[in-house]
């Protein structure tokens, strides 16, 4: 799974353009997320020294990402590129409700990576043949 993750708010506490004190679990869960081989995205509104410096701090403690505010590590941003990054799982303080803290993110992704798991497998054992609309809607 793609997985864009905020720094300002939700690795950290928003302190822009200064770096917030780490929050509760967050490179804890970061981590845990890459050891499943999940890719992770940075995905912030940092850029120039301000980025680099988020990412070096990131970087310090142990979580080096896929890409940065980009879809893949060579892609080069230009007015062509769309800035939307293209991703399963947005974490960000910005969502509706704000952000629900590390060990909830962590118990809804490994929740939805096993129920992922168990429906795909269902579906194999009870409809090896269907399409995905018939999957879908039964027809």
């Amino acid at each position: 799974m793609v997985i864009a993750v905020d720094f300002d708010g939700t690795i950290v506490e928003h302190k822009y353009p200064a770096i917030g004190k780490t929050k509760l679990f967050a490179f804890e869960t970061l981590k845990a997320l890459q050891q499943k081989n999940h890719q992770l995205i940075l995905w912030t509104y940092r850029s120039g020294d301000e980025l680099k410096e988020a990412v070096d701090f990131c970087k310090s403690n142990g979580i080096e990402f896929y890409a940065v505010n980009n879809n893949y590590p060579e892609e080069i941003f230009d007015d062509n590129i769309s800035r939307k990054i293209n991703a399963d799982v947005y974490i960000d303080d910005r969502n509706i409700g704000g952000f629900p803290g590390w060990s909830k993110v962590w118990e809804l992704l490994e929740n939805e990576t096993e129920y992922m798991k168990q429906l795909e497998e269902q579906n194999k054992q009870s409809n090896p043949k269907k399409g995905l609309f018939s999957k879908l809607f039964g027809k």
